[in-house]
């Protein structure tokens, strides 16, 4: 059995990204560390599960646990927690996906009647304690975690907050408000008006409640020609309109947008980048570049920054946790072209030890 790989896009976010189609699998696609957890024998083939329990189809590189036992893993883990015995708890929690995670930590607290997180936090340090207690996080609490940190203590890390916010879709951005709450007992909106200002504060706003008005499938020429004049409008004033960038930026699908682009570069002259670099100033400048890059290709954008923050173990962690069930595959597919060596073997280089093992685990494979 094995994956077959069809380089075919799904839409301009995703364009060159490889296709997963349903076949037979064979566990070359994990190192082969982790061979056996993935196969009991070499010869034997994985039936095909039901949609819960295996997920043919998508991008991301974590994919839900064949055979999957709760109450084996969390004794395991309870004993891995007992001989600090770091290994073990990388090799299970990097290969189980976040809802077979959270089954763990449920069974944990059953029959231990200890929370599997602050078990970790306890028996753990540095920067694995950081990544195996963002991995126990559901996908919504996780970001709302890396909201709270970018606002945290002296200053705002725009560029952390915008990574979450611009990549998330209106539901996610829904569940991360709700888990924000649940989680500190704060309202996100309130904090982030506190922690911006001006256009940027408007632009943030209109992130965090953005809704699609125009029908997902359909092209709607007529609302494309007006999107690019109320954009060219707007940059072509003494001074820059920044309102109907943030309408339009913030209300359309992203094939859309790509439309708008495209358009909009032809008639200029110029790449998008360049337009927003000439016509934006500071954290405006920032969100609307990250909003257009992120559109245009989101692999593409995160594989970017991994290549730029390589050694910033928060960024890394932030990336391959939040993209490793929705399109980490997509993302070493434009790793491997930006920087002509797999992401893969960019971990290997960077980390030692147990966190690389780990990195290495949610990143799963070679690219040659």
């Amino acid at each position: 059995m094995k994956f077959i790989s069809l380089f075919k896009g799904l839409n301009d976010k995703n364009r060159n990204c490889p296709i997963w189609i349903k076949g037979t699998v064979q566990c070359s696609s994990v190192p082969p560390q982790q061979e056996r957890l993935c196969s009991p024998r070499k010869d034997q083939q994985i039936p095909l599960f039901s949609f819960q329990e295996m997920w043919w189809g998508t991008l991301g590189t974590i994919r839900p646990f064949p055979a999957f036992n709760p109450e084996q893993d969390a004794r395991e883990i309870f004993i891995a927690l007992d001989k600090k015995d770091a290994c073990s708890l990388v090799r299970i929690l990097t290969n189980r996906n976040n809802a077979q995670r959270q089954s763990i930590a449920e069974k944990f607290l059953k029959f231990s009647e200890k929370d599997l997180s602050f078990a970790l936090k306890k028996a753990l340090s540095g920067s694995l304690q950081e990544l195996m207690l963002a991995l126990m996080m559901t996908p919504a609490e996780f970001d709302a975690h890396r909201l709270r940190d970018a606002m945290e203590g002296l200053g705002t890390d725009e560029e952390a907050l915008l990574e979450v916010l611009c990549t998330s879709s209106p539901m996610q951005l829904k569940e991360i408000t709700v888990a924000y709450k649940q989680k500190y007992g704060r309202y996100l909106e309130n904090d982030l008006i506190s922690e911006t200002s001006k256009d940027f504060s408007k632009l943030v706003m209109a992130i965090l409640k953005k809704e699609e008005v125009d029908a997902p499938g359909n092209i709607d020429f007529e609302l494309i020609d007006q999107d690019v004049r109320a954009l060219l409008e707007a940059v072509n004033c003494k001074k820059t309109d920044a309102a109907p960038w943030i309408q339009v930026l913030t209300m359309r699908s992203t094939d859309h947008l790509n439309r708008v682009f495209t358009r909009l570069e032809n008639l200029k002259g110029e790449t998008m980048d360049k337009i927003v670099q000439n016509n934006f100033s500071g954290d405006m400048r920032l969100g609307v570049r990250i909003l257009v890059r992120s559109t245009q290709n989101t692999p593409l954008y995160f594989a970017q920054k991994l290549h730029n923050s390589m050694k910033k173990n928060a960024v890394v962690r932030g990336i391959l946790v939040s993209r490793s069930e929705e399109d980490l595959l997509c993302v070493r597919n434009e790793y491997r072209k930006l920087a002509n060596t797999s992401l893969y073997s960019a971990l290997q280089k960077e980390y030692k030890g147990e966190l690389q093992q780990a990195l290495l685990a949610l990143c799963r494979s070679e690219d040659l």
